[in-house]
């Protein structure tokens, strides 16, 4: 490097100057091809990274239609799947309640014929008595002339009159007092067809009410079919809702198993050995996450059996009988098991009292032997406690196949955001990676003619003198050309005078001669 830098002179400031000079000779003669190199290989980048991103957002294009396609699917499944329930429903209310319609209709009917027959009957009275009154007292007017005997007939017939007045009063009491005991009687019966009529109104406000439901079923499902922009969001947000509160519930979930592997881990230690490894993990604990494992598995099993969940549409496409046989076996299963964890977890009781129990022997502290005395009279409480858990905890990991199902419907749409959203920003990333290159290749340029400004300025300077030099010659040029475009003009105008003036004179001799 020395040698190089003194080929020159003997003067390193000298010599380094002569390399200068040469290296911005070398570059100025190869300014332009450089150039070229720079511009083509920054266009040429850009060109390819624009491609790119052409490239992935017609890919984001195209998966953003495929998960709305996806989106939509899965949305018209779940609306059939509501619609069919609700179809259901109103099978089941129909019959039901309207399978006892006849039987209502008769016991109406009959409660009507005896309204009627009881009405009829009220109906039917005795005539009221005539006008005893002014009989009686036309007879009482009756003139007796002073004659006993026709005195004595007046009043043997008033007195007859008056008997027969209370006879008939007291008939037309009679019947009225049946009258209203019938009227009384008619009560019951309208109490009944009034309970009736409200029965039926209740079922007819039932099955309003479903198929009111089974419209709004209807309603959403149409909007899912024709594809809406606003049915595609709303199910995008319930996706995500669905995803988010499906994960928390995993997550609880999941701290359930934990404890309950614990419970089970250390008992079974003394089942399947505690030296055996498997792998560098302890079989015990193995044989534990096994346990649990299957108890979500018959969970699962259990609630497809009865059509809770659909992640295995082959149990849900057998028939009656054999889903009841999968779901009594399933239960089966998860009950013995769940007793296995209970007396699991009353041995792990077991254990750790038998290892204090040791340990308080072993360290021969009396006072600690009394203290345990005292507390042991009390160990059945965590023991019963444990055995509950043990036997609880099983039944309610079974229950994760219905967050387990919702998570794995909704993780497709959010997987499917996430990749378009990350596609998105790649394709944004290299448009701008693009540019970038473009903007950097002419900025390379520039600082290429900076580092030979020295020789390119002389070469302006140059430039700008053949220029002007130029322009002179130019000017002067075009001058000569305008001189020559005006004289033969001059000429041209002075001919046309000429000939003009020679008119003038021929029809002026003319005149004369005339």
């Amino acid at each position: 490097m020395n040698d190089l830098l003194t080929l020159w002179s003997a003067n390193s400031a000298v010599s380094a100057a002569i390399w200068l000079v040469l290296a911005m000779t070398l570059l100025y003669f190869g300014r332009n091809p450089a150039h070229r190199i720079l511009l083509s290989s920054g266009q040429g980048l850009r060109h390819m990274l624009r491609m790119a991103s052409r490239a992935l957002s017609q890919l984001e294009r195209q998966l953003g239609k495929r998960n709305r396609e996806v989106l939509l699917a899965a949305a018209r499944n779940d609306a059939e799947r509501r619609i069919e329930r609700e179809f259901t429903r109103i099978q089941t209310l129909v019959a039901r309640d309207l399978s006892g319609y006849p039987a209502l209709h008769r016991q109406i009917s009959t409660a009507i014929d005896n309204v009627e027959n009881s009405y009829r009957e009220a109906g039917d009275s005795a005539p009221l008595p005539p006008a005893w009154g002014e009989v009686v007292n036309t007879i009482a007017t009756l003139p007796s002339h002073g004659d006993p005997a026709v005195a004595k007939i007046l009043s043997n017939i008033k007195d007859a009159v008056h008997d027969t007045h209370k006879e008939t009063l007291k008939t037309w009491q009679a019947s009225a007092d049946q009258r209203h005991k019938l009227l009384a009687k008619m009560q019951p019966e309208w109490r009944t067809l009034n309970g009736k009529m409200d029965e039926v109104a209740r079922t007819i406000d039932n099955l309003d009410n479903r198929t009111h439901q089974l419209d709004k079923q209807m309603q959403h499902y149409e909007e899912v079919r024709r594809g809406e922009d606003a049915a595609v969001r709303s199910l995008t947000s319930s996706s995500l809702t669905q995803f988010f509160i499906a994960g928390l519930v995993l997550t609880i979930a999941l701290l359930g198993g934990l404890i309950n592997f614990q419970l089970i881990a250390m008992p079974m230690s003394e089942m399947v050995g505690g030296t055996s490894y498997i792998g560098g993990v302890k079989t015990s604990d193995i044989a534990a996450l096994v346990i649990i494992l299957i108890e979500i598995a018959m969970g699962l099993f259990l609630l497809e059996s009865l059509r809770i969940t659909r992640l295995f549409p082959i149990i849900s496409s057998m028939d009656d009988q054999m889903r009841r046989r999968m779901m009594i076996i399933s239960l089966s299963i998860l009950c013995i098991l769940a007793g296995i964890e209970a007396s699991l977890a009353y041995m792990r009781d077991l254990l750790a009292l038998d290892k204090e129990a040791l340990q308080q022997s072993l360290s021969m502290a009396a006072n600690a032997s009394g203290v345990a005395a005292s507390n042991a009279e009390f160990r059945w409480i965590p023991s019963i406690g444990q055995m509950v858990m043990g036997f609880i905890l099983p039944f309610a990991l079974a229950f994760i196949a219905i967050p387990l199902e919702s998570f794995i419907h909704s993780l497709r749409t959010v997987l499917g955001l996430a990749l378009v959203a990350m596609i998105r920003l790649v394709a944004i990333a290299t448009r701008l990676l693009g540019n970038l290159a473009g903007d950097s290749a002419t900025l390379l340029t520039h600082a290429y003619d900076l580092l030979i400004m020295l020789p390119l300025s002389i070469e302006r300077l140059f430039s700008r003198k053949r220029e002007a030099a130029t322009a002179v010659q130019f000017d002067d040029s075009q001058t000569t050309d305008e001189l020559a475009d005006v004289i033969p003009d001059v000429a041209a105008e002075e001919k046309r005078s000429r000939k003009g003036r020679s008119k003038n004179n021929s029809g002026d001799a003319a005149v004369a001669v005339a």
